[in-house]
């Protein structure tokens, strides 16, 4: 990296700014490679985003700021005052109380709020797991999956309640109530929802561009075929992608 930032043209000219959109891609792409399972990918991926981290260091050395020694010790600290039933005499019985006692020395630390390190930035669905995972994380949470479920089902009634009368407005409004409900009842489940939501959507791509593929072998076209025909081709996508 000092020889980069020395001799190359592109590299000399990176600002933290200019790195910001290349970080968010390369962390995308290991998100996929983590989905597919693809070992030899995530070693490729975790070695990009590496290479980010050690530029982030550069840029922060290079105006004094911080090196790549500061970002370590920090984040070493930060572990070990984190862990007190590690590295010190607090004890725990399970992962919820270490998860408790995390929220806790957060807010020790000066954070005003339990959702103050929620990443404004962050995709909605993302978003609404991290809150969840956060307030549940010091005590504010339901009892038991039954009534996760019962929230799902009176958030879904309302939905539909708002249907009906054509509000737009407080259709999405009462929809995004039932999707962080569903959220909620798949943290419950101990299900990931964008892991979920993201197999969903790689499933109907490849379903979908089966049903290209054979459609085109069949010398038709999509858009001229009815409703009815493309579903027959759909319902065999299905015996062939899982």
């Amino acid at each position: 990296m000092d020889e980069l930032r020395e001799k190359c043209p592109w590299d000399k000219k990176q600002t933290f700014e200019s790195l910001r959109h290349l970080t968010i891609e390369e962390t995308y792409e290991l998100a996929d490679a983590i989905l597919k399972n693809d070992k030899e990918e995530i070693k490729k991926e975790l070695g990009d985003l590496l290479l980010h981290i050690f530029f982030y260091a550069k840029i922060g050395a290079e105006t004094s700021h911080f090196d790549i020694a500061d970002v370590a010790n920090e984040i070493s600290e930060k572990l070990i005052h984190r862990h007190p039933h590690i590295y010190g005499d607090t004890e725990v019985k399970d992962e919820e109380e270490v998860k408790k006692n995390w929220e806790k020395l957060k807010l020790k630390e000066g954070k005003n709020s339990v959702l103050q390190g929620v990443p404004k930035s962050l995709p909605a669905l993302i978003k609404a797991n991290r809150i969840q995972d956060k307030v549940a994380g010091i005590g504010f949470d339901w009892e038991n999956t039954q009534q996760v479920w019962e929230k799902v089902q009176e958030e879904l009634s309302e939905f539909n309640e708002e249907v009906k009368k054509k509000n737009k407005t407080e259709m999405e409004n009462e929809f995004g109530d039932l999707l962080f409900s569903m959220i909620n009842y798949a943290r419950f489940l101990n299900i990931n929802p964008e892991n979920a939501l993201e197999k969903t959507n790689q499933k109907f791509i490849e379903r979908f561009q089966y049903l290209e593929k054979v459609v085109k072998k069949d010398d038709k076209e999509l858009d001229k075929m009815s409703l009815k025909e493309m579903d027959e081709y759909w319902e065999k996508s299905k015996t062939f992608i899982k």
